[in-house]
């Protein structure tokens, strides 16, 4: 990815907005990613090429702060530098049909590591093949089409991802709907506790780094249940907020009704990884029933999640409210 004047000086918090209407366009750039503006004025990037799956990085929030930590894409001093495949927004599963699309090489630290000849053996990845469908204005959206392959480029599953933009009111929102379609043959999907879609939260506002900042770094369900509480609970949906830049602010991601095993359970951690997890479910619960299962050839099952970035706590943005609405969508 190239840092460019209007991109570093974003991550640097150079940066002013209205929350009004607006009016969206989205750019392609090489070889097949895209960069969203609103009022043209950066909002997120598609990235493909910089990893063995693709993200969306940096988002930036309503009230101009970034809403994902920077790193490994970018080094900023005081950030977390840990679990390196933590990409943005992003989704991945550590077995899908033998491979693994959620860690990178990286994940494993140095060669000499016993564990890292295995474990970079079943890595896989989710390559960009065609980004279409692009529509602009009043909201946006794009459509991508991505191969799962193995180490030696071997196809094994086939994916369809639609992401949309919109502003409502105080809010910026995506929407990241996924085919996974058994397109090879019949396909192993696993269950894992490292598999889902993701957004790794800034540094500041993961809980364990904000305990001394009063009103910072809370995470809270759709059932009440707070912080490392909400761990591999099952929720309709889940909240992440606290105090970046000295401002308040959060981001909600909601399970659709409609999507494969709703409601997900949710594998999220005080540390700042959100994910969105309807694969592991004895990984996150060891009285659960497996959540493995055989994807048929020709069949598909669909993840439908909504990520709303606001202002203030759950209960200022609306989340309940807007889950409302969001599960009347068809």
């Amino acid at each position: 990815m190239k840092f460019t004047p209007l991109l570093s000086a974003l991550l640097l918090g150079s940066f002013s907005l209205s929350s009004t209407a607006a009016t969206f366009t989205v750019e392609k750039t090489s070889p097949g990613g895209a960069i969203v503006k609103i009022d043209g004025q950066f909002f997120t990037e598609h990235v493909v090429d910089q990893a063995n799956k693709p993200y969306l990085w940096p988002i930036i929030g309503p009230g101009g702060q970034t809403m994902t930590r920077a790193y490994p894409m970018k080094e900023i001093e005081g950030e977390q530098h840990d679990h390196p495949h933590h990409r943005g927004l992003c989704f991945g599963h550590e077995n899908i049909g033998g491979y693994d699309t959620w860690a990178e090489a990286s994940t494993f630290g140095e060669s000499k590591n016993p564990k890292y000849a295995e474990r970079v053996k079943h890595l896989g990845a989710i390559k960009h093949r065609e980004l279409k469908d692009i529509k602009e204005g009043e909201t946006a959206s794009f459509t991508t089409v991505s191969d799962y392959v193995d180490p030696t480029g071997k196809k094994t599953l086939e994916e369809v991802r639609r992401h949309t933009f919109k502003v409502v009111g105080d809010t910026r929102i995506i929407d990241v709907d996924i085919d996974l379609i058994a397109t090879e043959g019949d396909t192993l999907i696993g269950d894992k506790k490292d598999s889902g879609i993701s957004i790794r939260v800034p540094t500041e506002m993961a809980v364990e780094k904000a305990k001394n900042t009063p009103g910072s770094g809370k995470i809270i369900n759709s059932e009440g249940q707070t912080d490392a509480d909400a761990w591999a609970k099952r929720a309709t949906w889940c909240d992440y907020h606290g105090i970046v830049d000295g401002k308040h602010v959060g981001v909600a991601m909601l399970n659709h009704p409609s999507s494969f095993r709703h409601p997900t359970p949710w594998h999220v951690r005080t540390y700042g990884l959100f994910t969105a997890n309807a694969f592991g479910l004895q990984s996150l619960d060891p009285k659960s029933e497996t959540g493995e299962f055989t994807l048929k050839k020709g069949e598909k099952i669909t993840l439908r999640h909504r990520f709303i970035f606001h202002l203030g706590d759950e209960k200022a943005a609306k989340i309940a409210e807007a889950f409302a609405d969001y599960a009347k969508e068809p």
